[in-house]
């Protein structure tokens, strides 16, 4: 059967083929990847004649392509699918995604640019065939300037965009933030695309579950890529996987070891590393080099890094990676082991000591990343899901949770010390996984002492909606009486987390009707003011409307500083720089320990310190190597 269908395929379509190499065998199970590995042109057909359907508990789904979701089988002039790339200090890395490819097809793929209206070969690359992606890497690329590309495959396929210029000049850079893309719809991304075209912002973030279809990983990320190729291909993107991307619904990471069962409460991974590394080399590997690039147990690799666009930094975190798992490791608060239904239990108790969040790794990562302000203006986080609990209804109106320890509000000592390593630098943090936008101000110590946070909505949210509706339905502590929202101000979670809500979109609401409040998320960084503005959209508004408007409590703008600024700290005496937008980074003296370090704006800046504690006060140019002043100290009543 293989032979016969290979012959027909070959005949129709008059391939030509450039080398022969045989498929590489996958030694993960069978069931893993069925539609891209092995003699993958046989489900394809399976899939076209709908014999699919009971096994893999799939509709007849058309995707955008008009093909049955696990038929990959395409005309060879489609073969490459699409492409994503960042450039980062000059290294461009490019990722195109491939369909899966024939025994005696080319595993060669060319990149071309087009400079002074002539297609040049500036490299090739091979094409893995678990995953069918391959990788270009160019060192001392020319980010000076935007070049149109195209990725090659054979005589005929091609996928053409654009390499856009580092956009240094342009004042305020503006992100799209997007996560759990449902694949309960299959078919195009039409508005999301027309939308984000009319934005045009400078970078694309997808922040996990680019598609639901778990065992399937390139048929989902294909599918993904093929919704969203328009955006994609002339705009740098950063994806990253969360835990429907590697096939479980909740995921606590523990360092790479292996789970128990899909629902991951051990710990760990619970598909084949081999699997596992097949994500996350097709949605990882254009990212900038990762940060500490040791593997993790099972060989699993890493790719916490930062990436530089237009004098923004943004570090990308894995916020499960190195998650310890709640099975076994705390006292057992409900039916299941990540869910906590009970308000009367005490917090304390899941709290307990050596509970890891990111990992000492990443909490490396972050405090030498918050002092390095080399061509930077302002810093962003970008990761999975929000360090807190943000909502209290999950899936249906009467499924009320008290806590979920999938949110990374537990553990809540980990918590703590990632944010407060993050605040060092007046980050804001982006993230999704919720299927619920909300926007927040973490609280540490004290309420409003830590970054705020944009939770992104879900691109389809036709199931699993969230809510954020507090048990007593009153408004926080410390409401902004400006807000158009009833429950808003500061609470506690379910961890007992101190969280300011500024804005929710719920999916019961009224004006969200027809979407369940699915969406899309923009932020922009305004450099000369220093401000940040967030923004979170429909997924049906029309953007380019005169009318238009975002969510019900949406833009908000904070001022840069408003990421690390309690109201219990105090001002020291404005200082003069000889520089302009100096370095400033200020430390205890008791402790050594950095408070924070910031690039200002201008010559001038009055530092604000807790008080009764004693400081130094350092500057330079691009890095704080210069002692501007000592026993800085602002005495008062705590």
């Amino acid at each position: 059967m293989k032979l016969n269908l290979l012959i027909i395929f070959l005949l129709n379509i008059n391939l030509v083929a450039i080398d022969a190499s045989p498929l590489i065998t996958p030694d993960y199970p069978d069931d893993l990847d069925t539609a891209a590995s092995r003699a993958w042109w046989e489900t394809a057909q399976l899939a076209r004649e709908g014999k699919l359907k009971a096994k893999h508990n799939f509709p007849d789904a058309k995707v955008v392509t008009g093909r049955h979701f696990l038929d990959l089988e395409c005309p060879r002039d489609e073969v490459v699918a699409f492409a994503i790339y960042t450039v980062h200090k000059k290294k461009l890395k490019l990722s195109a995604q491939l369909y899966p490819l024939f025994p005696n097809e080319t595993r060669i793929v060319r990149l071309e640019v087009n400079k002074s209206g002539k297609w040049e070969q500036i490299a090739t690359a091979e094409v893995n065939d678990l995953g069918w992606s391959a990788l270009f890497e160019i060192e001392n690329w020319n980010d000076r300037e935007s070049l149109n590309y195209r990725v090659l495959h054979g005589d005929k396929a091609k996928f053409e965009g654009l390499i856009r210029k580092n956009p240094l000049g342009k004042n305020e850079i503006v992100v799209g933030s997007l996560s759990c893309n449902s694949s309960r719809d299959k078919l195009g991304r039409a508005q999301y695309v027309h939308n984000l075209k009319a934005i045009d912002p400078d970078l694309l973030f997808f922040a996990g579950d680019q598609h639901y279809d778990h065992l399937e990983h390139t048929a989902g990320w294909i599918m993904w890529g093929i919704q969203f190729k328009e955006i994609l291909k002339d705009r740098p993107v950063i994806t990253i996987p969360d835990d429907h991307d590697i096939g479980q619904g909740n995921f606590w990471g523990e360092g790479g070891v292996k789970a128990e069962t899909p629902a991951g409460v051990s710990g760990g991974y619970y598909y084949h590393h081999q699997y596992i590394k097949q994500v996350e080399r097709c949605q990882t590997a254009h990212l900038p080099d990762a940060y500490d690039s040791r593997p993790i147990a099972q060989g699993i690799g890493v790719y916490f890094t930062n990436y530089h666009l237009g004098g923004i930094d943004f570090a990308i975190l894995e916020d499960r990676k190195f998650k310890t798992g709640p099975k076994g490791t705390i006292p057992q608060q409900g039916p299941r082991e990540d869910h906590i239904l009970n308000p009367n239990y005490n917090p304390k108790e899941i709290d307990v000591p050596g509970l890891k969040l990111l990992g000492q790794r990443q909490l490396d990562f972050l405090n030498s990343w918050t002092r390095d302000w080399q061509d930077i203006e302002m810093k962003a986080v970008l990761s999975q899901s929000p360090f807190s609990g943000t909502s209290h209804i999950h899936g249906r109106p009467n499924n009320r949770l008290h806590a979920d320890l999938d949110s990374n509000g537990w553990p809540q000592t980990a918590r703590n010390h990632a944010l407060k390593a993050m605040r060092k630098g007046f980050v804001v943090h982006l993230s999704g996984d919720q299927h619920l936008s909300t926007l927040y101000q973490y609280g540490i110590d004290e309420h409003n002492d830590g970054p705020w946070g944009l939770s992104s909505p879900a691109i389809v949210n036709s199931i699993y909606g969230r809510y954020w509706h507090p048990l007593d339905e009153a408004a926080g502590a410390n409401r902004d009486p400006r807000s158009a929202l009833p429950w808003t101000g500061e609470y506690l979670d379910g961890f007992n987390n101190k969280i300011t809500m500024h804005a929710y979109a719920n999916p019961d609401v009224p004006s969200a009707k027809k979407s369940r409040a699915a969406g899309f998320s923009i932020v922009k960084f305004n450099k000369s003011q220093r401000t940040i503005t967030f923004e979170s959209w429909d997924r049906y508004v029309d953007v380019t409307k005169q009318n238009a408007k975002p969510f019900n409590g949406w833009p908000k703008v904070i001022k840069q500083i408003d990421n690390f600024n309690p109201a219990s700290w105090g001002k020291l005496k404005e200082f003069t720089f000889d520089h302009e937008n100096p370095v400033i980074e200020l430390i205890n003296e008791t402790t050594k320990e950095i408070l924070y370090t910031i690039r200002v704006k201008g010559h001038r800046f009055a530092p604000h310190v807790p008080l009764n504690k004693s400081f130094t006060l350092k500057s330079g140019k691009n890095k704080p190597d210069t002692i501007i002043a000592q026993h800085l100290k602002v005495t008062g009543e705590l």
